[in-house]
This record gives C-alpha cells, structure tokens and sequence, in this order.
C-alpha cells in the first residue's frame, strides 16, 4: 500500500449530482491538487438519468436525443449514461506524484474494478477493442457466431490536465438497465449491459463503496 494512498480524500456525495456542477468541482480539484493546495481525491456520486459523449462519440450512437439530457464532455470515450443506481467514481490523482503513464493508470483502473467486482464473485473481463470491464452470461442463448454473451458493467473514461486526472469509473449496482437504450454505449452494438442486481446480487452502494476503498488502497 502506498503511503501516498492514506492522504487520498474520499468523498460520498448523497442524492444525485448535477453533472454539470460535477465537472466543474472536478476540474476546479484537479488544478488544486496540481497546486499542491489539496489532497488527491475520489468522490463517490450518482446522477440524475442522463447521456455523455466522450471525445470520441459519434453522432449517429445517440438513439434517443431527446430522452435524457445530453451533455458533452472531454473525458476519453464515447457514449454513456449515468443514473439513479450507478456509483460514479471520479478519480483525481496526481500523477507527477506516482507514474506518468497513462496506460498503466489505465490499466490499474480496470483492475481496481475487476477487484472490486471479484468480492461480490462476479467476474468481470477486459476485452481488446472493448472499453470497460464485461461479464460472461452463459445462462443466456449464444451468439450468431456461437459464444457466450457478454454484458457490460463497468465503463471507465478519463482525462488528464498537467498529469492529474479527472472522470474516472462508473459501476452497475441497480440503474434502470433500460435506460441505456437511447445510446448505443461506447459505441458497442452486439453486447448488451447488465448490473449487480441484474446478476442476482442484492449488493448496496454502501456494500460497493466500502469495497472500492480497501480495493484502491491495495492496488494504487
């Protein structure tokens, strides 16, 4: 465990977020702690129902514009939805502190949730040309190619500034799976999305949150 990691802020915000206010309490952090005026931090939120694009969104993965707020935003990716049931974890770090590797903090994204994941025995998988963290759903009938279908369940979408980051992570606990039909998330047509509660595991976001902290902690 890194020393540094005792000095990170966590903070859980209750209700739901405005995304717009999160974003600007982010960005406001990040270039605090690049000051060296704040402590690194990670804030635990959840949204009202809305739709992001990322800078790589294209237009035509939007189905439903008129559903929920759309709101564009430079983090990395493309489409996604946020809402009621999904913790969001916004993840700033100072990287000028640790590694100055984007693909390696990637990396330890990815597998902070797959550890996370991994305590509630669900096993989550990194696919090549795949963003995010999916899960195997052999209960369900196989594909047109024959293979065991795979849903989402984690999505992951950063941006740096001076080498410390800001977005983070967004975990399925209960949201409304249905809601994220008016996009076609990340860009990814021929899988489908799925959550915590979906795989049958009654897990609270207090239950998620507790195990995000002691996962960080060992893997950051």
């Amino acid at each position: 465990m890194s020393a540094l990691n005792e000095e990170v802020e966590w903070i859980i915000s209750e209700g739901l977020t405005d995304y717009r206010q999160a974003e600007a309490f982010m960005e406001a952090r990040a270039q605090e702690i690049w000051k060296g005026h704040k402590p690194e931090a990670i804030w635990l939120v959840e949204h009202p129902p809305l739709y992001t694009a990322g800078t790589s969104a294209k237009k035509s993965d939007l189905i439903s514009p008129d559903r929920f707020p759309v709101h564009a935003t430079k983090r990395g990716g493309q489409y996604t939805y946020h809402g009621p049931g999904q913790r969001v974890a916004y993840v700033m770090i100072d990287l000028n502190k640790r590694e100055k590797d984007v693909h390696i903090f990637v990396k330890k994204l990815e597998h902070w949730v797959i550890c996370t994941l991994k305590s509630f025995n669900v096993k989550g998988e990194i696919r090549e040309g795949r963003v995010g963290v999916w899960v195997q759903r052999p209960e369900k009938p196989k594909t047109l190619d024959g293979k065991i279908p795979e849903d989402k369940i984690a999505a992951i979408g950063i941006r740096l500034r001076k080498w410390v980051s800001f977005h983070g992570i967004s975990i399925n606990v209960k949201p409304n799976i249905e809601h994220f039909a008016g996009i076609v998330p990340c860009g990814i047509i021929d899988h489908g999305v799925t959550s915590l509660v979906d795989l049958g595991l009654p897990v609270t976001m207090a239950d998620l949150d507790v195990t995000l902290k002691k996962k960080f902690k060992e893997i950051f």
